[in-house]
């Protein structure tokens, strides 16, 4: 996760980031920011393919104001993205609650 506000160091991190084979890659920021901090990275020659692989505005929507709530939405989405998880209300759902994921989650330490 990229948390610098500044694009001179987002850019390049997440460059190289979407180049590693890690499991996650996300950033914060507005939308607005998203769409800029894409551009950049097109113009960086960052593929398609690889911005696909970034998750951005990083986080579930919880409704999230404090940095505590941000923080635990930013873990809920890993947690979803690890296990297979939809990120859904559980109340309603007609699908397992624990989910079997092929292979096991991957490991922590791909996670970026």
């Amino acid at each position: 996760c990229v948390l610098t506000h500044d694009a001179k160091f987002d850019v390049p991190l997440l460059t190289a980031a979407l180049r590693l084979p890690v499991a996650f890659v996300g950033a914060m920021g507005s939308r607005r920011t998203h769409e800029d901090r894409n551009r950049r990275l097109r113009d960086e020659g960052v593929t398609e393919a690889e911005l696909a692989r970034l998750r951005s505005p990083i986080g579930l929507d919880l409704g999230a104001r404090t940095p505590e709530e941000t923080a635990l939405s930013i873990a809920a989405e890993i947690v979803a993205v690890r296990q297979g998880g939809t990120g859904h209300p559980l109340t309603g759902a007609r699908t397992p609650i624990h989910h079997d994921t092929p292979g096991g989650p991957p490991r922590a330490d791909v996670l970026v």
